[in-house]
């Protein structure tokens, strides 16, 4: 898609329309976030719309039906490229044909390869003027739908790789002398980060579909693993915990407050444990241990079986199928290298606090193998520098959700692909 020089009122209300499409944050997951904004021929708004999935109704259908006739002659503007395919809905192009508009604005094309300026070239033969944003208004709108742009490629969900940690590297103090015993739960040493850098990661939860520690993480903190910024959402927040012999606590808060969100992945599981966390409304599901050899996995290193912990990348693929599109991974050292070293993670938003722990016994980033070799780590691009307060983030990718996505695994056991309006 080629990027215009556009003028100052089209970036306007080009950034009205991005601005209606976060609305659908944690509202539109599995299909994209729109928002489109119609402008009559005098220059003034006659009609906005925000799609949700529950709506159903595509955001420019509903915007061109608050402006009814208002829209002719005048201009739409979308932060995605509109449908031009029948699913939930008919396709989107045909409604914006018929409502007289005589010049598009979009921010980026759809990420669908099946469909992808499909809808545009419908559009421009239909007679209409289509223009497209520069780089800061498409990048803008690519970042807001890379979890769809992921989704829709691979059929399994955006991986952002989150923990907050001291200057030098540090996610916990040391555990107690012995470990965690079996119902001890306590905060692992304390907050890190400040208030307004753990606000933020509530407002990372809400833009994901699903999130997933470790038993340790579980056993250390007992964690509730909640949505907390009060916003709606369609669906809950699935929280999903890797406990490969299921050691997790009945008396835990993931257990006790467990209402169809709460998903167990384990390895080695007991029958009547099993039984007993089924009976209280959670789902546990069993994977195979790590087996890479059979995989065509781009950027995966082998895992030693021996870790007994299940495979991550049958994990995304499962969940895909669930149509989680997005998940954050909270866990401790041992999933963050695990996730790392599987090569599912897209991305990453490390916090540092401006404190340092030192010594051998604090909890590192990653713990296990690492990478054995500089030209081997995983290289963080496109890096975010945030500030919060005295904290600051780096939020960085390890792969690009819109670069070409060849096939990742041998079998086929994800989702059919979700056309947007599917």
């Amino acid at each position: 898609m080629t990027q215009e020089t556009l003028s100052a009122t089209d970036k306007q209300h080009l950034r009205r329309a991005l601005e209606l499409a976060r609305k659908g944050v944690a509202l539109a997951s599995p299909n994209p976030m729109v928002g489109a904004v119609v402008v009559d021929v005098n220059g003034k708004v006659v009609g906005e719309g925000t799609h949700t999935y529950e709506g159903k109704k595509h955001a420019e259908v509903i915007a061109l039906e608050s402006a009814g006739e208002g829209a002719r002659g005048g201009m739409l503007y979308l932060n995605f490229e509109p449908c031009c395919t029948t699913g939930r809905t008919g396709p989107c192009t045909s409604t914006v044909i018929a409502s007289g508009v005589k010049r598009v604005v979009v921010a980026m094309e759809d990420p669908n390869p099946a469909v992808s300026g499909k809808g545009l070239q419908q559009l421009r033969e239909a007679g209409l003027e289509v223009s497209h944003a520069d780089d800061e208004l498409r990048d803008e709108a690519r970042k807001l739908n890379e979890a769809f742009a992921e989704y829709i490629q691979s059929r399994r969900p955006f991986v952002t790789l989150k923990t907050a940690m001291t200057l030098d590297g540090k996610i916990a103090a040391p555990p107690p002398e012995g470990g965690y015993a079996k119902g001890d739960h306590r905060i692992s040493g304390g907050w890190i980060t400040s208030e307004p850098a753990r606000a933020h990661v509530q407002e990372l939860r809400h833009a994901s579909d699903a999130i997933l520690v470790g038993v340790n993480t579980v056993l250390a903190d007992n964690p509730l693993l909640t949505d907390r910024t009060g916003l709606p959402r369609r669906r809950p927040l699935l929280r999903v915990i890797i406990d490969s012999r299921l050691r997790i606590p009945l008396d835990s808060k993931l257990v006790t407050t467990a209402k169809d969100d709460l998903l167990i992945f384990c390895a080695l599981a007991d029958e009547k444990r099993r039984q007993e966390l089924e009976s209280r409304g959670i789902k546990v599901e069993q994977l195979p241990l790590y087996h890479f050899e059979d995989l065509n996995v781009v950027g995966a290193r082998p895992i030693k079986s021996a870790s007994g912990r299940p495979d991550m990348w049958k994990l995304v693929r499962r969940l895909g199928q669930m149509q989680i599109t997005s998940l954050l991974i909270e866990g401790g050292a041992m999933i963050n290298w695990a996730a790392l070293a599987a090569g599912i993670v897209d991305k990453v938003f490390l916090y540092y606090a401006p404190k340092i722990l030192a010594g051998t016994g604090a909890v590192p980033f990653a713990s296990g193998e690492g990478f054995l070799r500089m030209d081997e780590a995983a290289r963080v691009r496109s890096l975010t520098i945030h500030r919060f307060g005295e904290d600051f983030a780096v939020e960085g990718y390890l792969r690009d959700p819109y670069a070409p996505h060849p096939p990742y695994v041998s079998d086929k056991v994800g989702p059919q692909l979700v056309e947007k309006g599917e």
